[in-house]
């Protein structure tokens, strides 16, 4: 892992928005937070300020922002399509836009061995508006099998439980949870927090198996038998009753988009790919919770070395967090002493663990669940939890805002762009005709029946580009098909079985990994021919619509490349971070058919779905590039149709010059309104992405100096 990891305390160097009109963005910030505030709060002494919320408050007043800035989108989508310009490809990308910003999703995984009150640790944070436990922290073993917590609207509040099992089975947990019927349901009322903490007691059950049966299953290592669970005289042991658990909460939280992971012990993550190959590297947070008084214990030390520091491909932040320091708590020791010898263990923990000291946090979360609960603001200080609440704030909040408010402006941006190009179309063809009748005034009848007839001729010559335009769709059409192939599940499935056929039923050496990542290589070269495609695709579209705008007085804008380069990155991130389950050190693991296929079909996945990306990314570039030449050609048309009858019926003294003339006018002035009215409205729109900038660099601020 890095040595450096900039952005946790530093607010300043993680928010470079300062450069823009920060007085516009000021008042936006106090129009869009007022209301957020407000809701909390309703009596004047109980008033949060910005530096005191919690992560839960901000977390909601990010999630109210984005519910009203999709609203916001949705009425710019309405308006586009009042004045007539959303075309298809436009509405695709403003769908796109709603629902990266309404359903943006954001996991906190809290990974650790047994028994160092990871369950707590959630309670405190997430859950202590509740009054009570929510998730189980008795002593001991608590949450047996990895649990996510999560909103789905489309289930009813309950538990879902996988039984352990489907471990002998080579089915991943994605398709598992493709087979409701497979799961036991357990349901619960979310306004009792009784009828919650009963339900996800399930989580804690556990079954007893003989030896071989929990090999099986993959809690018996002949290797490690040290971690293995205690046996009987009778030779059986407890195992988890649950290989994965689904809890569906309405909490304020989860229905705003947070993702809960709680992954338990060393066995729970090492036996289910998934876990290590796609959850944790793609959760925006985990939090590597330790035991204050035991700090990196052996299997701690495997835990981090094997599942989290390796991940070059994780996407968040990455702390560790020193549990129960109140065990450290001593009254025959000063308080000076005891932050000493808290500074001390972080300052260890940080060197075995090869990370900064300002990643490792010391915490007291049952301290701090009591103090919320019984509102003791001093036991809350001496736990130390608000700084874990800040640094959550100050870096994954404000990571993933970053992250989202790119991809929100970017898309807005292109849209904008999209629908001035129309208006200036529209207004060039008005201007045309003005200029065309303006130059019929004073003149006889035969200059009247000339204009029309060269009409006539121009549109003949336009009809005629219809058939260049069918070609260039055809063969843009010809070379997409060519990407898509290349870039299907077909291909993936290809080079992933080839690498299966060679797991099964042979001894594993040295040369496997590079096996593996020749692999890799193969996809990259894939997505090579892919962008080179893409690039070819490009070229045609740049001198088409160069040949059309000179032959045919189109006002075709030249596409730019779209990159499919970061995808090739995404491969490279995936391979190294995976390559270690290929190593004869996972010999054993690798020897058992379905741990096998459970781990080729979870790095199936990642690889779908980048592929799945890069397929999208292509289809809306090409989407985009040529949707405005449908647009030009369906203005074209109109424009022809109402210069010709424009054009007969003056010829035939059926319409006034001078009337047809100022209604042109007009229709230009009311042109240029609309031209405004979208300046405008774009604006209002990228003032409100900076408002949730500005909202959230002040907490920054605030809590940066709240935590020096």
């Amino acid at each position: 892992m890095s040595a450096t990891m900039p952005g946790v305390f530093d607010a300043a160097a993680m928010w470079p928005w300062r450069r823009g009109a920060w007085l516009l963005a000021l008042l936006g910030w106090l129009r869009l937070c007022r209301p957020s505030l407000d809701s909390f709060h309703t009596k004047k002494e109980h008033t949060v300020s910005v530096d005191s919320q919690t992560f839960n408050q901000r977390f909601d007043q990010y999630g109210q922002w984005r519910a009203e800035f999709s609203s916001e989108l949705r009425e710019f989508s309405d308006w586009l399509e009042s004045k007539g310009l959303r075309n298809n490809a436009t509405m695709e990308r403003l769908a796109r836009l709603q629902s990266q910003a309404a359903n943006d999703k954001i996991t906190v995984a809290f990974v650790a061995e047994y028994s160092r009150g990871k369950s707590e640790m959630i309670n405190a944070l997430f859950f202590s508006s509740y009054g009570r436990r929510i998730m189980p922290a008795s002593a001991g073993r608590t949450t047996m099998c990895p649990t996510e917590l999560t909103w789905d609207d489309a289930h009813p509040p309950g538990v879902r439980l996988l039984p352990i099992e489907t471990r002998k089975l080579s089915a991943s947990l994605a398709d598992w949870k493709l087979k409701p019927s497979s799961w036991l349901n357990v349901p619960f009322d979310p306004h009792s927090g009784d009828s919650v903490a009963q339900a996800l007691e399930k989580v804690t059950e556990t079954t007893q198996v003989d030896q071989e049966e929990a090999r099986r299953l993959g809690f018996w290592s002949d290797e490690n038998e040290e971690d293995n669970p205690p046996v009987n005289a009778s030779g059986i042991l407890e195992v988890p009753k649950w290989r994965h658990a689904l809890i569906n909460f309405p909490h304020p939280l989860l229905k705003k988009g947070m993702v809960i992971l709680d992954t338990p012990g060393l066995n729970a993550i090492g036996a289910e790919p998934e876990l290590t190959v796609s959850l944790l590297p793609q959760a925006q947070a985990v939090l590597f919770i330790l035991g204050a008084e035991t700090g990196v214990t052996r299997s701690d030390r495997q835990i981090w070395q094997e599942h989290l520091a390796r991940h070059v491909d994780s996407v968040g932040l990455r702390l560790v967090v020193l549990n129960k320091i109140d065990v450290l708590w001593d009254e025959l020791t000063s308080k000076q002493e005891q932050e000493e010898q808290i500074k001390r263990q972080r300052q260890s923990v940080a060197e075995t663990l090869g990370v900064p000291t300002s990643h490792v946090l010391a915490v007291s979360a049952q301290k701090a669940l009591v103090a919320k609960i019984n509102k003791d603001d001093k036991l809350l200080r001496d736990s130390a939890i608000r700084r874990l609440e800040w640094v959550l704030v100050d870096t994954l909040l404000g990571q993933r805002h970053l992250i989202l408010n790119r991809a929100l402006m970017r898309g807005l941006t292109e849209i904008r762009a999209e629908a001035r190009q129309l208006l200036h179309v529209r207004l060039r063809d008005l201007t045309e005709q003005i200029q065309e009748l303006t130059s019929l005034q004073g003149k006889n009848s035969s200059a009247r029946r000339s204009i029309r007839m060269r009409i006539a001729r121009e549109r003949k010559e336009f009809d005629s580009s219809v058939n260049k335009i069918l070609g260039l769709r055809a063969a843009q059409n010809k070379l997409l098909n060519q990407a898509f192939n290349q870039l299907s599940a077909k291909t993936i499935k290809g080079e992933l079985n080839t690498l299966a056929g060679e797991l099964q039923g042979k001894m594993l050496t040295l040369g496997f990994q590079k096996r593996f990542m020749e692999t890799f290589s193969n996809l990259r070269e894939v997505l090579e021919s892919s962008q080179e495609i893409a690039n070819q695709m490009q070229r045609v579209l740049v001198d088409s619509y160069n040949s059309l705008n000179t032959e045919f007085g189109f006002a075709l804008q030249p596409p730019e490349e779209v990159d499919l380069r970061q995808f090739a990155l995404d491969l490279e991130k995936i391979a190294e971070g995976n390559k270690h389950h290929f190593s004869i050190t996972n010999v054993l693991k690798l020897s058992s058919t379905e741990f096998s296929e459970r781990l080729v079909s979870a790095i199936s996945m990642r690889l779908r779905s980048v592929f799945e990306a890069a397929s999208n990314e292509l289809e809306l570039w090409n989407k985009a590039s040529t949707a405005q030449l449908d647009v030009q050609l369906k203005e074209r048309r109109h424009s022809f149709i109402n210069r010709s009858e424009t054009a007969e019926r003056i010829e035939q003294a059926d319409l006034d010059l001078t009337e047809r003339l100022q209604e042109l006018q007009d229709d230009t002035a009311a042109l240029k309104e609309v031209a405004l009215q979208l300046h405008d409205r774009a604006e209002r729109l990228e003032l409100s992405l900076h408002s949730i900038t500005r909202s959230m660099d002040l907490g920054s601020s605030a809590t940066a100096a709240a935590s020096a």
